[in-house]
């Protein structure tokens, strides 16, 4: 399923795959400088590679908040990082107007999970012929995606990866039910966990969102045991100065060793 997507690399490993990156596109060098340390692990592991970037931040809580250093000079720097590692992109699409646009720059178009049910928007993807990623929306069951999957196949594009981040749990917290992996496989798409915003801590008085960035291993580590194909990772040399998301990212120096675990979680359940 993921063969159709261009420079992706190590598929015949046997390993899972990593969507990794910062949150956002901050700009080019530390962009490029992230790019290169998760490249330069990827490989040294065999893990397949599609490295994740916002170009544009729409779901802020509040109007202060860092939403992009500009839609083409992001896409620029993605399709940048491309070229000079050799690797797949994915960054998401707010609105149906976008999904030509990113699509020009990117290898992957990811559908943010508050937006999973806007069916203008799926359709818009799937005409792309990228390669889609449908987050599953936080107030959604596992089940209630496979009508994600149906909207883009449906519309002449079979290749849909879906993404559990978590349930809301109350006003302030996220809780992953791991039953949704193999029920979201079922489908017959590959099914990733996304390790980082499952631990978010919504809508806080601050309007910053918090979370627990301790418990990244934990989550990724029963993904793996319960059959996830790949992970989702935000990641960042200095989550504390980070321009969005901080709060729930893995820091860079941690990933080479986490991906080290995993492989030996995936090897033993083989």
């Amino acid at each position: 399923m993921l063969s159709n997507i261009p420079k992706i690399k190590h598929l015949e490993s046997g390993n899972f795959f990593l969507m990794a990156g910062p949150c956002a596109i901050e700009g080019e060098e530390i962009a490029l400088r992230i790019a290169e340390r998760i490249v330069k692990i990827s490989d040294r592991l065999q893990i397949p590679l599609i490295f994740k970037g916002s170009y544009r931040k729409a779901n802020r809580s509040r109007l202060d908040s860092f939403t992009g250093i500009g839609d083409e000079k992001a896409l620029k720097v993605l399709a940048k990082v491309n070229r000079e590692f050799d690797v797949p992109t994915v960054t998401d699409i707010h609105e149906s107007h976008e999904a030509a646009m990113a699509a020009e720059y990117v290898d992957v178009l990811q559908i943010p999970a508050f937006l999973c049910r806007q069916t203008d928007l799926l359709i818009a993807a799937a005409k792309t012929g990228k390669t889609i990623n449908v987050k599953k929306g936080q107030f959604l069951s596992a089940g209630s995606m496979k009508f994600a999957v149906e909207k883009v196949q449906e519309s002449g594009n079979p290749n849909v990866i879906l993404t559990d981040r978590g349930n809301t749990f109350g006003y302030q917290d996220m809780i992953v039910d791991f039953r949704g992996i193999p029920e979201m496989r079922s489908f017959g798409v590959p099914v990733v966990m996304d390790c980082t915003h499952s631990l978010q801590q919504p809508n806080q008085v601050s309007g910053v969102t918090g979370g627990k960035p301790a418990l990244i291993e934990t989550i990724a580590k029963a993904a793996i045991a319960v059959g996830s194909d790949g992970l989702f990772i935000e990641t960042h040399p200095d989550p504390a100065n980070a321009k969005s998301d901080g709060a729930n990212m893995l820091h860079l120096d941690l990933l080479e060793d986490l991906m080290i675990k995993l492989i030996r979680v995936r090897q033993s359940i083989s």
